[in-house]
C-alpha cells in the first residue's frame, strides 16, 4: 500500500517558514508583501479559491486585495485595473483568476501584467525564464508538485517521469521542472496511442487532465510514484481527483489524495511567490 504524502501539512510547514521569513523581511524593510487578486465572474471553484488565498495572506501577514468584477465587466476595465495595479508600489503580486469569460482574450490579460508581480507565473517573459532554466516565478502547481516530492525525499535524478495533460498550467511546466532535475520526461494528452502503455513506464505519474479517476490500476507501475493533479466533482458531490485513488494506492509507492495533496500546495507556493516579488521589487528600490 502506498505512503499517502500529505500536502495539508507540508503546505503548513511552507506557509509557517513563509510567514517567518516575511515577518523578518518586514522588520529589516518596513515593506509588507502585497498580493492583489481579480476575480472575474461567479465560477464557485475560483470563488472557493479567492477566498482560500486571502485566508493564506492573512495567516502569512501579508497585505491581501480582492478585485470580485461582474461576468460582463469589459476587457478594457480589467486591463484599467491590471494598469493601476502595476504601478501600485503596496501591490507586488497579482493574480487574475482563470479561467475567464469567453469575451475576454486571457493571453491579453496575462501579458498586461508586469511580468516582475506575475507570482502565477504565466507571462510570456516568465514562461521563457522557465524554459531557458532561469525562471523568475515557477507557475505555483507545479512548484509545489516539486516542493511535495523534494519534501518525500523522493529521487527525481535519472527517473522516468509522465505528464498526463500538456496545459499552460501544470503540464508543459511540470515537465520542464521534472527534465530541469535530470528526469527523463514524457508529455501524454488527448492524441497519445496506447496511454496506458505510456503510463506504465513512469517512475514518475504526474496526472493532470481534469478527467475523474481516469488513471486506473492497470494503467501504473508497481512502485511508481502517483501525484494527482486533478479535482473534479462527481454527481454525488464528493471530490475525487484524475487517479483511481483505492486501486492505484494498492500499487504505488507514494500517492497524493483529493482533497488534501496538491491543492493546499498551490496557494503555499503563491505566498512563497509573492514574499520572491516583494523581495525582487524591495532589491531594486533599497539598492537605487
Amino acid at each position: 500500500m502506498a505512503i499517502i504524502i500529505d500536502g495539508n501539512k507540508i503546505a503548513q510547514e511552507v506557509r509557517h517558514q513563509v510567514s517567518k521569513e516575511a515577518n523578518d523581511f518586514k522588520e529589516k524593510t518596513g515593506i509588507v508583501p502585497g498580493l492583489a487578486v481579480i476575480l472575474v465572474g461567479e465560477d464557485p471553484a475560483s470563488q472557493v479559491y479567492v477566498g482560500r488565498k486571502a485566508k493564506a495572506c492573512a495567516e502569512v501577514g501579508f497585505l491581501s486585495r480582492e478585485y470580485k468584477l461582474s461576468a460582463d465587466t469589459s476587457e478594457g476595465e480589467i486591463l484599467n485595473i491590471i494598469g493601476k495595479l502595476n504601478r501600485d508600489q503596496a501591490i507586488h503580486g497579482i493574480l487574475v483568476q482563470l479561467p475567464l469569460p469567453k469575451h475576454i482574450s486571457t493571453d491579453k490579460i496575462i501579458a498586461a501584467i508586469d511580468h516582475k508581480k506575475d507570482v502565477d507565473g504565466f507571462h510570456p517573459c516568465n514562461v521563457g525564464g522557465l524554459v531557458s532554466g532561469n525562471p523568475l516565478f515557477i507557475p505555483c502547481t507545479p512548484r509545489g508538485i516539486m516542493e511535495l516530492i523534494s519534501r518525500t525525499g523522493i529521487e527525481i535524478a535519472g527517473k522516468e517521469a509522465v505528464v498526463v495533460g500538456r496545459s499552460n498550467i501544470v503540464g508543459k511546466p511540470m515537465a520542464l521542472l521534472l527534465l530541469e532535475k535530470h528526469a527523463t520526461v514524457t508529455i501524454c494528452h488527448s492524441r497519445t496511442k496506447d496511454l496506458p502503455a505510456v503510463t506504465r513506464r513512469a517512475d514518475i505519474l504526474i496526472a493532470a487532465v481534469g478527467k475523474p479517476q481516469m488513471i486506473k490500476a492497470n494503467m501504473v507501475k508497481d512502485g511508481a510514484v502517483v501525484i494527482d493533479v486533478g479535482v473534479n466533482r462527481l454527481e454525488n458531490g464528493k471530490l475525487a481527483g484524475d487517479v483511481a485513488f483505492e486501486e492505484v494506492a494498492a500499487k504505488a509507492s507514494y500517492i497524493t489524495p483529493v482533497p488534501g495533496g496538491v491543492g493546499p500546495m498551490t496557494i503555499a507556493m503563491l505566498m512563497r511567490n509573492t514574499l520572491d516579488a516583494a523581495r525582487n521589487i524591495a532589491g531594486k528600490i533599497l539598492t537605487k
